[in-house]
Parts: C-alpha cells; sequence; structure tokens
C-alpha cells in the first residue's frame, strides 16, 4: 500500500501523517496479550531502584507500568510486527531502504491516570549522526482519543533545529523541551484508531496527555533507522547491539 505523493507531502509538511487500519483487531489483541503477560513478569521482578522509570506515577489506586523498552528484543511478536512488509514498506517510503529497529518501546498509558508525556523531539534523546535518517511508527493497539491521550503534533517544528532538552531533578529519563520554546508553538491532536500507525520525523515536536478516560491507550513505538543513521550522541544509554536489521 504505497504512499501517494499527497500522503508524503503532508509528511514533509507537518512532520507525521497517520495510515489507518495497518493491522486488523486479531493482530491487536494478540499484542496486548503478548505484552501483559511480559509486563506483569516485569513488574514481578523489578528491583525498588528501577521502579520510578518504569512505574506510572500518575495511577494511585494500583501499581501500573507505564513502558517497557526494546520489546523488539525481547519479544517474538513484537519483532514480527517490525518486519510486517506492509509497515516496512512505508518506512522505507519516509527514510529510504535497509532499515532497522535501532530503539522500541511499549506504552500502556492505564485508565484513570495514565501519565502525560512532555512534549519532546525524538532526535535529542537518540542524537542520530542523520536527522533525515530517523522515523517513528507508532502503532496504536488501542483507539488513541482526546479522552484518553493521544498524541499532540508542533506541525512543521521538525523544520527547526533539535533544542536543548530539560528535565525535573526527580525524574532525569523525562526529557522535555524548555517551557519557552514550546511557548511559540502550537500542538494539534493527531488521534488513531486500533490497528493504525503513526508516523512521525524525529524532530517533529510531540507530547500526549495524562489518560483520564476508563479505557487503555496501549502502543507500540518502533524507532527505525536507515542503513546509513546510527545514535552518534545520544542523551541517555541506548544498546546498539540491540539493533534488530529488517531490510
Amino acid at each position: 500500500m504505497p504512499l501517494s505523493e499527497g500522503d508524503l507531502a503532508v509528511y514533509r509538511h507537518t512532520g507525521h501523517l497517520t495510515v489507518a487500519g495497518l493491522f486488523d483487531r486479531g493482530t491487536t489483541d494478540a499484542l496486548i496479550a503478548d505484552i501483559e503477560q511480559w509486563g506483569e513478569a516485569f513488574l514481578a521482578d523489578l528491583p525498588a531502584d528501577q521502579r520510578a522509570w518504569y512505574v506510572d506515577g500518575g495511577v494511585r489506586a494500583r501499581t501500573v507500568l507505564r513502558k517497557l523498552d526494546n520489546p523488539h528484543h525481547h519479544r517474538a511478536a513484537v519483532r514480527d510486527l517490525a518486519r510486517t512488509p506492509a509497515l516496512v514498506g512505508l518506512v522505507e517510503q519516509f527514510i529510504g531502504p535497509g532499515v532497522s529497529v535501532y530503539f522500541s518501546q511499549v506504552f500502556f498509558k492505564p485508565p484513570e491516570g495514565g501519565g502525560p508525556k512532555p512534549a519532546h523531539q525524538d532526535n535529542f534523546y537518540f542524537g542520530p549522526n542523520d536527522l533525515e535518517g530517523v522515523v517513528t511508527a507508532w502503532i496504536a493497539l488501542d483507539d488513541a482519543t482526546l479522552e484518553n491521550g493521544c498524541l499532540y503534533f508542533g506541525e512543521g517544528s521538525q523544520h527547526g533545529p533539535v533544542y536543548p532538552h530539560v528535565a525535573p531533578p526527580e525524574e532525569p529519563y523525562n526529557l522535555q523541551l524548555p517551557p519557552e520554546i514550546l511557548a511559540r508553538q502550537p500542538m494539534s491532536p493527531a488521534p488513531v484508531r486500533r490497528g493504525g500507525v503513526s508516523f512521525h520525523h524525529g524532530n517533529v515536536f510531540h507530547q500526549s496527555a495524562p489518560n483520564l478516560s476508563t479505557r487503555w491507550r496501549r502502543a507500540i513505538a518502533l524507532h527505525y533507522v536507515n542503513a546509513h543513521t546510527f545514535f552518534e550522541q545520544p542523551a541517555l544509554p541506548y544498546d546498539d547491539t540491540l539493533k534488530l536489521r529488517i531490510s
């Protein structure tokens, strides 16, 4: 399902593009079951000194994870997802042939308090040698809506620089754009239905709101790079031995 020139023009102009219905309900249900099983085992063994990194602080009634890292390495189901021909074909239209997953994440965003993600640029986190060589495929496992914390984008912000980010002292992992930079950039919501994929450029500003609804907003983010791109000056540590060649 190749993208049209109009689709690519939207991506180049806004920094993001949603492709609806790439994965069916059977696929998303199977992925949810798999990551929930992994999450339960991970949480049971999670050391106390790592809980702030992984546990969602917005949910007070129970202990739930906010994210897991590198599911493409730990879960065969996510490796299969990353290799889906239709998905890979779309990724290659954005960044060229010969792609790999360099890093990936599961976002749980639980109901009734799942925390927000402040506005940031992926390319600040990753520090790639080629700013145009990274694209994120954000795969919605549930409907991502205004009520449960869908993504918001600063449309066109990918044309600007990668800005220095800041983080609260108690949350060094939560790197975010400074308020004075973000104040100049309107943010637009981008709801995605279950099975859809939101592709976004590594430079574009994006964020998500808290989930105050009664419904989950689970998603998998696959961060693809092309054959010439690597994380040269990352802001956080990434294990490049986990890089998964796809095409």
